[in-house]
């Protein structure tokens, strides 16, 4: 009898065993995946770049002195709009000592060469007058007269300049600083009171004003050296601006720099593209703004996504696997492709499949279920739980 329950009690052990090792198995065991297929499809297929830059004017002109001084007055204020001649400030001339006395000592000087060329002026005139002296000699002290004259007006309209900043009778003063273009002023830098420089063959004077016309903008960015070589002249362009969300700007390009610049590694070279500006956006110079153009395009081309595309570890070429019989039987067979452009979200296919195949979707994940996630959670809350036991 006890022989019978020995093996009784092992036959049931070994039978509970069984049990938990077929229970164990079966809660662990994960179900099969299921892939998924798409076909390929005809469609158009642009490949695009984007070039950050800015939107600068067209022309900017910087307003510079012809005489040095102090700002006396501004009458103009940034953003207004001018029209060439308008009055934007005036200069309160400081005159340099020496140079005024210089110019002062050369007034005397020719009033006492006008008044000796004078007294013998007046004596052979009254010679001249009675038949003594030829009209020859006569007329050769009459030019000394006149030239002594005109030196005296010279050398008092230097001293007026040196000391007022212009001549009495010239039409438009030095120290009156007037608009050379139509336009808006885009910046003031300088304040009354502040002291500026003259420009001159030796230094480019100090700038009153800046002045452009905001109705000609141009688009000026920078690209890779491996796009630059698709780019032509007169390629349409896409601009969109960082202060202006929503709208963009069309534009041409008018220019791409022969020789590139080396940043943080990279070579890039530099373009402009005319804006057409739009009235119903005002556009401010410096704006920051990105240009969108078009480096390749192809119409009606047979394409798929490039979430589809394996590469080869070894060739590293493109390859689809497509599935073989019926969805129901997940089998699949590796075809290789050789594809064209891309723009980033679908990718041409040249030659290796058809419309009609259907190609595998990788990358396949199960959802988690509601359960497993509790139980997971769980776990880890009784992992912590012993953590801090410990």
């Amino acid at each position: 009898m006890n022989k019978y329950l020995k093996y009784s009690l092992i036959g049931v052990l070994v039978l509970g065993a069984l049990w938990a090792a077929v229970f164990f198995i079966k809660s662990n065991s994960k179900s099969a995946v299921t892939y998924e297929t798409s076909k390929p499809f005809i469609s158009n297929i642009e490949k695009k770049t984007v070039a950050t830059g800015k939107v600068i004017p067209e022309d900017e002109i910087e307003i510079k002195p012809q005489i040095s001084g102090i700002i006396e007055k501004i009458f103009m204020e940034e953003g207004e709009m001018v029209k060439a001649g308008d009055l934007i400030a005036r200069i309160k001339v400081v005159p340099n000592e020496q140079s005024l006395n210089q110019s002062r000592g050369r007034v005397r000087n020719a009033e006492l060469a006008l008044n000796n060329v004078k007294i013998e002026y007046d004596r052979n005139k009254a010679l001249f007058d009675k038949g003594v002296i030829s009209s020859q000699d006569f007329n050769s002290l009459q030019l000394q007269y006149d030239q002594a004259q005109q030196e005296l007006t010279n050398s008092r309209s230097d001293y007026q300049i040196i000391r007022r900043g212009s001549a009495g009778g010239s039409a438009t003063a030095n120290t009156n600083i007037r608009a050379t273009v139509n336009g808006t002023i885009l910046e003031i830098p300088v304040e009354e009171g502040d002291q500026v420089i003259q420009s001159n063959n030796f230094n480019d004077g100090t700038t009153i004003a800046s002045i452009a016309d905001l109705t000609k903008m141009i688009f000026e960015g920078k690209v890779d050296e491996g796009e630059v070589g698709k780019l032509q002249v007169g390629t349409a362009l896409k601009i969109s601006l960082g202060a202006v969300e929503g709208k963009e700007l069309d534009a041409k390009l008018r220019f791409i720099a022969p020789k590139g610049v080396e940043e943080t590694g990279a070579v890039q070279f530099k373009i402009e593209g005319d804006v057409e500006v739009n009235d119903s956006i005002f556009i401010r110079a410096g704006y920051s703004a990105n240009a969108s153009m078009i480096l390749e395009k192809k119409d009606s081309v047979l394409v798929i996504s490039e979430a589809l595309l394996q590469f080869d570890k070894k060739t590293e070429k493109p390859y689809v696997e497509v599935i073989v019989g019926s969805a129901e039987d997940q089998k699949f067979e590796r075809k290789d492709i050789e594809i064209g452009i891309s723009d980033g979200v679908n990718v041409e296919i040249v030659s290796g499949i058809t419309e009609e195949d259907e190609v595998k979707q990788w990358n396949k994940t199960e959802p988690i279920k509601k359960g497993d996630d509790e139980e997971g959670e769980e776990d880890e809350e009784d992992e912590d739980s012993e953590k801090s036991d410990e």
